[in-house]
């Protein structure tokens, strides 16, 4: 968008969840052309130049006014974010001083953090630190013109009205559509998982040319990032924030949180009755029941062992239908290579994440990976030497269990019937093309996981790979990369903060105070760690 000496409508309505003005709109739309007047008008404005494009304060002043009209209208957005951080760790916002803070009003604070928020958010090849001057200053000027805004500002009631839900309308669809609604069409993750959308549909259409199935390809990248991203935000997936939004009081609150997770793969067609549609997943094996009123084609559905490919989520004890579909006579090739294939058999994987069997499992390896480490759940070694230790571990994990030998071959057997063969032995990984040198972690919650050029984050005894002058750009990296968990980097502050600088200077003990805030944001798809243990199961659900 090229950057103008005012702000257009068609500007501020790119962040709003309804694509033609209503009578409000005018108005905010003069206060965002104030707010960018008065980010301009300061020196510090050369400041933001630095981080964003000059477009940019236009997006960031209409977000800014956005989260003001929020404000006004009372749709429950902003407050939503207020409460969950409140519940987590007792105080409204992160960063700054709030001894002078009112909740469900306007605060200068406020607006330094939804600032910090864009300013990271829009753009993340730099991060910003929240304790910049530039950042409270210019606060301060857009406050004032909020404040002086604050007893005229009208009240935008249809905006108000988006945000709702009926009590009596528990369809899918239309938990569904708020979903949508919050997490592409609000102000508030505008320049987080909308434009992270955007992106991927740009890619999507570049790489698609003229595919007649265009179309259907966006359609069912919309509805994965749905239902599988989580928002810098703290951490929290589109039916968290749903439900915060229609509030706890609302019947159906309880019913966004424990919607499941979406599984996307291939099924085998067993039947259908009056109401369901009998399906199991190939790879795992397992059996659902797909409700029939969420599903237009049951009567293309014939013949039993059909292949079809389809979404399905779990919303008020029933699996429906979300995504797109398509079927296929039965394939025996496709079924075996869906039996073989982890990534598929993963895709129900939360179905067992909370099994008895599971947590058994990864507690016997960790005692194991203890026991083989000398005590540590951490071991530092030159990227060569990683496969080997891996391998041998695997070895003495095995020779730990104590299983006989015939529990051995019938687990084998069962693993062949099944399909799945586990990796290839002879397969190898050089990981020193990767680093020079890494570490092997014992993820409590996930198992086992591989860090590269974070050695020097952890000035430990047994690591003679820590370099001291590499010190903070591998805690910046063991912190803000998202590949890396957040149990890893808080390894290292709990066990060595004391004995690294960063930690000690005023910067650093500021982060400290907010660390699990800022790991939610940096990490934010992988701050919540899961089991890599791929059960087989063929339980109906």
């Amino acid at each position: 968008m090229k950057a103008n000496e005012r702000i257009y409508i068609h500007d501020w309505l790119a962040m709003k969840p309804y694509q033609h003005q209503t009578k409000t709109d005018s108005y905010y739309l003069r206060l965002s052309n104030e707010v960018k007047q008065t980010i301009l008008s300061e020196q510090t404005a050369l400041v933001f130049l630095m981080y964003i494009h000059k477009e940019d304060i236009d997006l960031l002043s209409c977000f800014l006014c956005a989260w003001f009209e929020d404000m006004i209208s009372q749709t429950n957005v902003y407050g939503s974010f207020v409460r969950i951080h409140k519940r987590l760790y007792n105080k409204q916002l992160p960063f700054y001083d709030l001894d002078e803070y009112y909740e469900d009003e306007i605060n200068p604070q406020d607006v330094s953090f939804l600032i910090w928020y864009f300013l990271n958010t829009i753009q993340t090849e730099k991060f910003i630190a929240p304790f910049n001057g530039f950042i409270t200053k210019t606060a301060e000027k857009v406050f004032a013109v909020f404040d002086n805004a604050w007893d005229n500002a009208p009240e935008n009631r249809l905006l108000k009205s988006i945000y709702t839900s009926n009590e009596d309308d528990t369809d899918f669809y239309s938990a569904r559509y708020l979903i949508d609604t919050i997490l592409f069409k609000t102000y508030l993750f505008f320049p987080d998982t909308l434009l992270r959308l955007k992106e991927q549909e740009e890619e999507i259409v570049e790489d698609g040319g003229d595919n007649k199935n265009l179309l259907a390809i966006l359609n069912e990248n919309r509805d994965s990032s749905l239902h599988k991203s989580h928002t810098r935000l703290l951490s929290l997936q589109g039916k968290e924030w749903a439900a915060e939004v229609i509030g706890t009081d609302h019947p159906l609150y309880p019913d966004f949180l424990n919607s499941s997770q979406r599984i996307r793969g291939y099924f085998i067609y067993k039947g259908q009755d009056e109401f369901n549609i009998s399906l199991e997943h190939i790879s795992s094996g397992k059996k659902f029941k797909l409700c029939k009123k969420s599903f237009d084609h049951s009567s293309n559905l014939k013949e039993v062992d059909t292949i079809v490919f389809m979404g399905i989520v779990k919303w008020r004890d029933e699996w429906w239908f979300s995504g797109v579909y398509f079927q296929t006579e039965f394939n025996a090739d496709l079924v075996l290579d869906e039996k073989n294939s982890l990534e598929s058999r993963r895709a129900v994987d939360f179905l067992d994440h909370k099994s008895k069997e599971t947590e058994e499992t990864i507690e016997l390896q960790q005692r194991v990976f203890l026991d083989y480490n000398h005590g540590a759940p951490i071991a530092f070694m030159a990227s060569e030497e990683m496969e080997n230790y891996m391998k041998e571990f695997t070895l003495f994990y095995n020779k730990s269990l104590t299983h006989s030998e015939k529990d051995f071959e019938e687990a084998r057997e069962r693993a062949r019937k099944e399909g799945y063969f586990g990796k290839n032995e002879d397969e190898s990984h050089d990981f020193s093309e990767i680093a020079e040198s890494g570490l092997l972690f014992f993820n409590p919650k996930s198992g086992i996981e591989m860090a590269f050029d974070v050695n020097s984050a952890f000035p430990l005894p047994d690591n003679s790979y820590f370099k001291e002058e590499e010190s903070e750009d591998h805690i910046f990296r063991l912190l803000m990369d998202e590949s890396i968990s957040s149990e890893l980097a808080m390894y290292c502050i709990n066990n060595c903060k004391t004995n690294l600088p960063f930690f000690e200077n005023e910067e650093g003990k500021r982060y400290l105070n907010d660390i699990d805030f800022l790991l939610r944001f940096w990490k934010k798809e992988n701050y919540h760690s899961k089991p890599s243990v791929t059960l087989v199961g063929t339980a109906e659900k």
